[in-house]
Parts: structure tokens; C-alpha cells; sequence
């Protein structure tokens, strides 16, 4: 039995493709699946999902469309496509391999795993395909479904666990979620592979016997989530039609990009923070094109309308385009070039400051404000003295909760979300300088207060 991986990083997943060497099996295909055929070297008899996702809009049932695979799907979840509807203990055959269909509940009601043994080589172990239930250290989390039942989630989490906790020690684990991802509860272990007994001696979902002592550190352990999650799932159970990324890309003109400013329509820059600082066209949100674009994208602008995307290459908005596809974002207009050459000349340029945290110490002025943009338990932990925290994902609406006129001195804890931040205010006038520094940085001044004193 063969399994290979295709990580998606920017999302923080994992898909799998699962082989016997005639037949494979896939499961969890992101939407994007021109990075996976490659990989389908063999016929492929099934493509099986682990749960509706909320992070992803999946490619399974594209994928399964084009290559007559069965698509596995929990026959109690309320889809609106056909699938072949799987039960808790079902076992599929896919050549060699005898695949058993586990009820795993916690990060979603309906959850599922995968049990894959080669019938061929009975001695070898199996492997396990977890999706957000058991992951490399900890769990999937279980409030994105509804804040009611997190608790009762969070406990279904912990039989779960135990579960597959009872699988064979020799059973290579293969989760789809926790590598970056919302979608794990607490922090991960941080590996890159993992075995059941592995799990059982570090993952806490297998050590602590308590269930309500495990439903309490798990829950605790949950902070905000990006809010295009929310549309996830409705577009997972309609079956989001497929996307083809070798369609040539149609640049936007100069009069289409003023035009879109104009309207107050959203149109983000890619291009690196500190060139986005020198200049930019106002108006405009930075959100620099790298491992989280899609995330901060979908959770800072407001989510269905069209999306204008400028960067400085074609292939860096092509990139940019087959991220947001990722998350059901498909109405996307490019442009690439120059800055000045992206817009019409009546198009006002823009620039802020870039600072460190030493120039911070040094020249933060009374009545100066310093905003920190991440999480409320970022901010709980450790804070610049005197700071106001309000998380990237808050600045637009809270934005007039800053004094008038006062220079604003944005960070987080490394440069991202506070370079998108500083956009943010920066179209609204604001007086901004982009702290684009290592929090550690602050700590090392003696800038900061912790909550152990």
C-alpha cells in the first residue's frame, strides 16, 4: 500500500491518494485538482471525504465526476448531489485495499474516518485517514458548526479520539487538518508524521482520561476563526462547480481599476507590505501574496462581490487566483504591472511609514495610539504597555473607537496582519505607521506587560 500526500500550506491541509498499485483511493481533494492529477496514475474506484468541510471548498465531487469514482459521503449528511452514502462500520473494496468507514463525531456531527488496510499484505500496518478528528498532537476544534453544540462536540471529540485511539500502535496516522489550518483545536505537536502509539503517548485526547477535564482545556483553547468559514459548508453540501486555471488571465485596464476604486469596490494589493508602504493606490487593502493571502483575504473583505487583485507579475496574480478558488472566491479581475501604471492618473498615490519596535520606543509621542492586531489572546498573554488591542479582522468595523486625528501605530506579532491593518486605516485617512516587526522585539525593549506579571 502507497500513500502520497498533496499539502496545500496556504490552508494549512492535507489531501491523500492511496494505492494498491492498479486501484487508488483519495480523500479530502482540495478544489484546485490539477496540482492532484498528476498523482492519478492508477484508476481511481472512490473519493471519499472525512466531513463537510469549513476551511475549504472541496474538489471531490468534480473529482470523482471526472474520473467515475464513487464519491463517499456520510449518508446522514444533507447534500444536494448524489454520493454513495456511508455508514459507521461499512467496509469498501477498492482492489487490494479493504477501506472501513469509522463514525468519528466531534469536529463535525458527522464526521468520518478511514481505516485502510492492503488485503494483500495482511501483515503490514494500517493507515488512518483522521481528517479533523485525531491530528499530530491534539484535535480538530468543535465550535464551527454551532456555538450551541461545541461542548457536546467537544465530548463526542474525546470518544472519537479513544477510538482510534484502540487502533493497532503501528497504524501511520494521516489527518487532513493541522498544519496551519483554523481547523485544529489548540496547538499541534508540530510533526510531520505520526502513529497511533505516537498519539497515545503526547496527543492530550488520548491522555486524559477525564472527558469533562478534556472538554474544558479544549474549549479554552479556541480563538477566533476566519469568517468566510461560515460559507464553507453550504458550498460543500451544493457541490461547488469545478474551476479551470489554465484560462488565460484578462488584465484589468487602467479605467476599469479607477472605476472599481471609485465604486468602493474591494481591491487588494499582493505585492510585498513594504512596497505596498511606498506607494499604493488609495483605497486600496495590502495583503501580501504568501502562505495565508486566501485566509486574510476572505476574512477582511466582505465576502461575495467582485474582487479586483493587483500585483506587480502575471504569475503572482495567477497564484493569487488559484488561492482564493481554494475558498470559493472565483469572481476575480486581475491586473499586474507598475503601481503607476495600474490606474488613471486622477487615482491619488499613497504612502506610510514602516517602523521597528526600538523606533517605537524612541518616538511614540502623548497622544499617540498603539493598536495591536492580534488575537484577544495574543493581547491577553503579552501587550505593548498601553496598547489597545483590536484584531485584524475587527479594524474595519471598530475602526472609529480610534482618537480622531491621533497617530496610530499598528503591530501584531511578526508584520502581516498589521501591514493589512495599516491599509485598512490608511483608506480611511487614518495617520498610520506599519510596525512591521517581531513582537519578540518588544519584549526584548521592555516594551510589554504579560498576564504573569
Amino acid at each position: 500500500m502507497r500513500v502520497r500526500t498533496l499539502s496545500t500550506p496556504e490552508l494549512g491541509n492535507r489531501s491523500y491518494v492511496v494505492d494498491d498499485g492498479e486501484t487508488s483511493v483519495v480523500i479530502d481533494p482540495q478544489r484546485d485538482l490539477d496540482r492532484l492529477e498528476p498523482l492519478l496514475d492508477l484508476d481511481v474506484s472512490h473519493v471519499l471525504e472525512t466531513h463537510v468541510h469549513n476551511d475549504y471548498v472541496s474538489g471531490g465531487h468534480e473529482l470523482a465526476r471526472r474520473t467515475r469514482a464513487a464519491y463517499g459521503v456520510n449518508a446522514a449528511d444533507d447534500v444536494a448531489f448524489e454520493r454513495l452514502p456511508l455508514h459507521d462500520g461499512e467496509q469498501l473494496r477498492a482492489g487490494s485495499l479493504s477501506v472501513c468507514v469509522l463514525a468519528t463525531p466531534g469536529h463535525t456531527p458527522t464526521h468520518l474516518s478511514y481505516v485502510v488496510r492492503d488485503l494483500a499484505d495482511p501483515v503490514a500496518p494500517p493507515a488512518v485517514f483522521s481528517g479533523g478528528s485525531l491530528l499530530y498532537g491534539t484535535v480538530g476544534r468543535t465550535d464551527l458548526v454551532s456555538p450551541a453544540l461545541t461542548r457536546e462536540l467537544a465530548a463526542a471529540q474525546h470518544d472519537s479520539a479513544q477510538r482510534l485511539g484502540a487502533l493497532p500502535g503501528d497504524a501511520a496516522l494521516f489527518p487532513t487538518h493541522g498544519f496551519g489550518s483554523f481547523c485544529a483545536g489548540g496547538a499541534g505537536s508540530g510533526a510531520e508524521s505520526s502513529t497511533i502509539a505516537d498519539e497515545r503517548r503526547h496527543n492530550a485526547a488520548l491522555t486524559t482520561a477525564s472527558q469533562v477535564a478534556f472538554v474544558d482545556v479544549l474549549v479554552a483553547s479556541f480563538s477566533a476563526y476566519p469568517s468566510y468559514y461560515a460559507h464553507m459548508a453550504p458550498l460543500n453540501r451544493a457541490a461547488a462547480a469545478g474551476v479551470d486555471l489554465t484560462t488565460p488571465l484578462v488584465p484589468a485596464t487602467p479605467a476599469q481599476v479607477t472605476s472599481a476604486l471609485a465604486s468602493g469596490a474591494t481591491v487588494v494589493d499582493l505585492r510585498p507590505a513594504e512596497d505596498f508602504a511606498r506607494e499604493h493606490l488609495a483605497g486600496t487593502v495590502s495583503v501580501n501574496l504568501g502562505a495565508q493571502f486566501a485566509t486574510y483575504v476572505g476574512w477582511v473583505t466582505p465576502w461575495g462581490g467582485p474582487l479586483l487583485v493587483l500585483g506587480a507579475r502575471q504569475d503572482e496574480v495567477a497564484e493569487a487566483r488559484r488561492q482564493l478558488t481554494r475558498i470559493g472566491v472565483d469572481d476575480v479581475t486581475p491586473a499586474w504591472g507598475p503601481i503607476t501604471s495600474l490606474a488613471t492618473a486622477g487615482v491619488e498615490r499613497r504612502s506610510y511609514r514602516r517602523a521597528t519596535f526600538a523606533e517605537l520606543a524612541a518616538e511614540r509621542a502623548p497622544g499617540d495610539v498603539v493598536v495591536d492586531v492580534r488575537r484577544t489572546d495574543e493581547h491577553a498573554e503579552a501587550r505593548v504597555r498601553g496598547s489597545i488591542n483590536l484584531p485584524v479582522h475587527e479594524v474595519e468595523e471598530r475602526r472609529d473607537e480610534l482618537t480622531a486625528g491621533a497617530r496610530v501605530w499598528v503591530h501584531c506579532a511578526a508584520g502581516l496582519r498589521a501591514g493589512i491593518a495599516a491599509s485598512l486605516l490608511d483608506r480611511h485617512g487614518v495617520d498610520v505607521v506599519h510596525v512591521d516587526d517581531g513582537f519578540e522585539c518588544a519584549v526584548e525593549l521592555g516594551l510589554t506587560d504579560s498576564s504573569t506579571g
